[in-house]
């Protein structure tokens, strides 16, 4: 699979040297969304080895509340990565649209999000980028973990300890204010509780800035309290507490926690699963369900629009001339190291019989389909 399999559609969004692009394949005509990154770019900011592990996790990652990989490929300019469109917009694009979250659709968002968490923990995986920028829905409105850029691996051999993330969504055991501390998989369940405090209340519960020192934030922790409204329910209340624990052996930290927890004691899991709960959040249909200027700026802004890759790609193939400068070679050797160390994909090849997302059979019910839903959890 290659870029000359797909049809362009329209830009949806961008990272700080990548781009998103809604794309159709020519020959299934499924949708899907392209992200595409600049080799040179991405060697310049020394970002290849979080593009190359970005790639080997999701390769082997597959879940209904996940974003999944489909392909991986590329060219002389960009590196592509293929995976699940959701036009549903992420969670922070609708806060700034002013939707109001009520109580039972952040009760479901928990719900899915608890069974992605617990997904990748049995992968041995942290996802530390667990805020709302990262987690779109589909137009349906279920909610998937998105962008797996800073996610790394936990082994026994191997503890965590670097500060990776976005500050006000970490939790307090990433910011020592003394030396580094290995962390594990509670900091994404932290992560939740922020999340979802601030879809009900627009706001968070710390108010951590993404300027502030490592050190300042971890007292800021310490030692704020959290307001909580008095209208909420006080299961949703009593929730967030243990999802907000400064210790993170006191948090809870697992799909077991939430799931014997009282206020979620009449949640149908298996029904979650298979996205048989109707959420009461569902996005506009017939609308884009994120900023427009995105799109404006890849046809008029982008030096490098990806709709006139093929000819730029051709014209440079006609030019043979180079730069002989120490500069140039240098950054030429890191690009010829990029595309041998590249991970091409392609999950119809790798499981050819399976379906968009896999089915899930448990039980008390079938596969997954998307058009029997109930309305209640």
């Amino acid at each position: 699979v290659t870029f000359d399999h797909f049809e362009i559609l329209r830009a949806i969004g961008k990272g700080s040297f990548g781009k998103v692009c809604v794309v159709q394949k020519t020959d299934t005509k499924k949708m899907y969304a392209m992200k595409y990154m600049n080799k040179q770019k991405c060697v310049e900011r020394n970002e290849v080895r979080n593009v190359l592990k970005e790639l080997q996790i999701m390769q082997g990652l597959e879940h209904p509340f996940l974003v999944n990989l489909w392909y991986s490929f590329q060219d002389e300019e960009d590196m592509f990565m293929v995976v699940d469109l959701l036009l549903g917009g992420d969670l922070r694009y609708h806060l700034q649209q002013n939707v109001r979250f009520q109580e039972g659709a952040v009760k479901l968002f928990i719900c899915e999000l608890g069974l992605a968490l617990d997904y990748l923990q049995s992968r041995h995986i942290i996802h530390r980028s667990a805020r709302l920028q990262s987690q779109a829905c589909c137009l349906s409105g279920h909610v998937h973990i998105t962008d797996f850029n800073i996610a790394t691996t936990l082994t026994k051999d191997s503890p965590v300890t670097t500060i990776a993330g976005t500050k006000p969504y970490m939790a307090p055991e990433m910011f020592s204010s003394t030396k580094p501390t290995s962390y594990s998989f509670a900091v994404d369940w932290w992560s939740l509780g922020v999340t979802a405090y601030e879809l009900l209340r627009s706001r968070r519960p710390f108010p951590v800035r993404s300027s502030a020192a490592p050190g300042d934030i971890a007292r800021l922790l310490r030692t704020a309290a959290v307001p909580f409204p008095a209208a909420w329910a006080p299961g949703m209340v009593a929730l967030l507490r243990k999802l907000l624990k400064l210790n993170p052996q006191k948090r809870f930290s697992q799909l077991k926690d939430i799931q014997s927890f009282p206020y979620l004691s009449d949640v149908n899991w298996d029904a979650v699963l298979q996205k048989r709960i109707t959420p009461e959040f569902i996005p506009m249909k017939g609308r884009l369900n994120c900023d427009p200027a995105f799109e404006l700026e890849e046809m008029i802004l982008e030096s490098k629009p990806l709709h006139k890759k093929k000819k730029r790609l051709a014209k440079k193939e006609k030019d043979t001339s180079r730069s002989n400068s120490s500069q140039a070679s240098h950054l030429q050797k890191h690009l010829e190291m990029l595309q041998r160390d590249f991970i091409v994909f392609n999950r119809e090849k790798a499981r050819p019989h399976h379906d968009t997302i896999q089915e899930t059979v448990t039980e008390s019910g079938g596969p997954h389909r998307e058009d029997n839903q109930n309305s209640s959890l």
